[in-house]
């Protein structure tokens, strides 16, 4: 009876160590379950998180980067774009182009022809505008002047920068001078080359694309023949 009383109790207790080993094992994998879901919870928030970081540095970029790049070119025609963007194409007559030291009253606002200074305006963004006199020279050398009146806001000068730096004839900047208007213009911006003009009341995003088509008739288009005095 004893041996059997003692087999028994062997068995209970094998028994009741399997179930303590059973449930020990349920209970280490309910928290690993509980680690790897907290882990796996971790990860998609990482990744959200990285997400939306990036989705706010792309918009931080496009915020800073956005006003300074000028709107994309929708009109190729000089016609179609001046009317679109409200402006107008002026054609003149030549007022000379004599040689002079003394300041001269040009007909035109801005000037876009007449006697001017031995030294022409060099290619460029001026931070300070260039001796009027000066500008109208590069005039007669084939170049095209982009003005802008006083008070312009930075982003617009800065949209205009970055057109201007675009290429024509695989050259940036291409026979093209920016500068703050000297000339007291009632323009708000306007385009200028040897007796034209493409000046316009309101500076809006459809000038930008009058002002390519302007500066490409008058650098490598239908007026390029009609520089007095081309220079390269």
């Amino acid at each position: 009876m004893s041996s059997r009383k003692e087999e028994k109790e062997r068995l209970r207790r094998e028994r009741e160590e399997a179930e303590r080993a059973a449930q020990a094992s349920a209970a280490r994998r309910r928290r690993m379950g509980i680690v790897l879901g907290g882990v796996l919870a971790l990860a998609i928030a990482t990744v959200v998180v990285l997400a939306v970081t990036a989705g706010d540095d792309e918009g931080a970029n496009q915020s800073v980067g956005g006003p300074n790049a000028a709107p994309a070119q929708r009109i190729d025609d000089l016609d179609e774009a001046v009317k679109a963007a409200g402006c107008k194409v002026n054609e003149y007559d030549s007022e000379g182009r004599g040689h002079t030291g003394e300041d001269v009253e040009y007909k035109t606002n801005p000037p876009s022809s007449g006697s001017h200074d031995p030294a022409a305006a060099q290619d460029g963004v001026y931070p300070e505008p260039p001796d009027v006199e000066q500008s109208v020279h590069a005039l007669e050398h084939g170049r095209v002047t982009i003005q802008y009146r006083a008070g312009t806001p930075q982003n617009r000068i800065n949209q205009l920068e970055t057109m201007v730096g675009e290429e024509v004839e695989g050259t940036g900047g291409y026979h093209t001078l920016l500068f703050e208007n000297q000339t007291r213009m009632t323009a708000a911006v306007a385009a200028t080359s040897w007796t034209r003009s493409v000046t316009c009341p309101d500076f809006n995003d459809k000038v930008f694309d009058a002002f390519r088509a302007f500066r490409r008739e008058a650098t490598v288009g239908k007026w390029e023949d009609e520089i007095p005095e081309p220079v390269p």
